[in-house]
């Protein structure tokens, strides 16, 4: 393990937390020398080192246990949500590199309230964690820079949005699979093709949305904003947004839904009104989620290797572990079609 700025714990005794930085604060010194003081350096000065030693203790901090210094022990794996197959697939990743380096994992969902984050870190500390693979989350500034401040190595899948502390990203080729999705429901005739897109916070929903653009825009059709629904990549959205669409004066006959769960959930909706997946509606998802081979009718959709992804964030994040770079801080793998029977000729 490369060694670190920082390798503190707090416990306060009143139940409080207060971080390093307000630590730094009360003994009138920089953030980097309260870590050198946690970590033992001996560029401190004794009054300086004394100071703040007497604040740690006051405050109740403990460091951190020694760990390995050619390999991390345990990862945490932690997601905004869990209530998706998709992050069951990145899960399956993580798990099976993980194993295969002899590391072990800790999975979380902290549902983007700033409580559960706060807890997140808490217990973090409490079991020395030597890695972070943070998926489609975000924290709060203060949080990441504890993490930076503890040398914890972070690694972000499908960043939610600007990464933060310059932390190595990992995602899929986005806008080119929704230009994917698209060219292809161009090809079989369909011009007016709606989208139910992603939540807008997530960088991934955006590039879809853009490589939606740009296939019509590179087929000479002008965007019609109508056909552009939100989602929120969950099956019930789906079906809303393809009502939606289903209830406009002139219905599109081809939708891409940025998602295979509300790809799922449009099938549904055209189900309960009688029409038929691809007579009468071709329907294109995103992810290429198991089930969905199996649906009524197997899905068309543009795959994402997710569990690759898993893999490739626990050998990049285990590399960070060990004091060494990445070979790129930002990495795309690609996507794929899948052709199935759910779209067909434009009518």
């Amino acid at each position: 393990m490369a060694a670190r700025e920082a390798d503190a714990e707090q416990a306060p005794a009143d139940g409080g937390r207060v971080t390093i930085t307000e630590i730094a604060r009360q003994a009138g010194v920089s953030v980097p020398t309260v870590s050198r003081v946690v970590n033992g350096r001996s560029d401190v000065s004794p009054q300086t080192r004394a100071r703040v030693e007497d604040l740690l203790r006051l405050h109740g901090y403990r460091r951190r246990p020694a760990t390995s210094a050619t390999r991390a022990a345990l990862l945490d794996l932690v997601f905004n949500s869990l209530d998706s197959p998709w992050a069951v697939e990145i899960i399956r990743g993580v798990e099976e590199a993980a194993h295969t380096a002899g590391v072990g994992t800790v999975v979380s969902a902290i549902h983007g309230r700033s409580g559960d984050a706060r807890e997140w870190m808490r217990n973090l500390r409490a079991r020395a964690s030597d890695g972070v693979i943070l998926v489609t989350s975000a924290l709060e500034p203060v949080l990441y820079e504890e993490l930076r401040i503890l040398g914890v190595p972070l690694v972000v899948v499908d960043p939610a949005g600007s990464p933060a502390l310059d932390a190595p990203t990992i995602g899929a080729a986005n806008w080119s699979g929704g230009m994917a999705a698209t060219e292809h429901l161009l090809a079989l005739g369909h011009r007016r093709i709606g989208l139910i897109a992603g939540p807008p916070r997530l960088l991934c929903s955006r590039a879809r949305l853009d490589g939606y653009r740009t296939a019509l825009e590179s087929a000479d059709l002008t965007l019609d904003d109508t056909l552009v629904v939100p989602g929120d990549f969950h099956p019930e959205s789906g079906f809303t947004g393809c009502n939606t669409l289903l209830d406009l004066p002139e219905p599109p006959t081809a939708v891409f839904a940025a998602s295979d769960q509300m790809a799922l959930g449009a099938i549904e909706a055209l189900r309960r009104r009688g029409l038929r997946v691809p007579e009468d509606m071709s329907v294109v998802g995103f992810d290429d989620l198991p089930e969905v081979r199996w649906s009524a009718p197997p899905l068309t959709t543009v795959r994402q290797p997710l569990a690759d992804m898993g893999k490739l964030a626990v050998r990049t994040v285990l590399r960070l572990a060990r004091g060494e770079q990445p070979d790129s801080p930002r990495v795309e793998l690609g996507t794929e079609l899948v052709v199935r029977s759910s779209t067909a000729p434009a009518s």
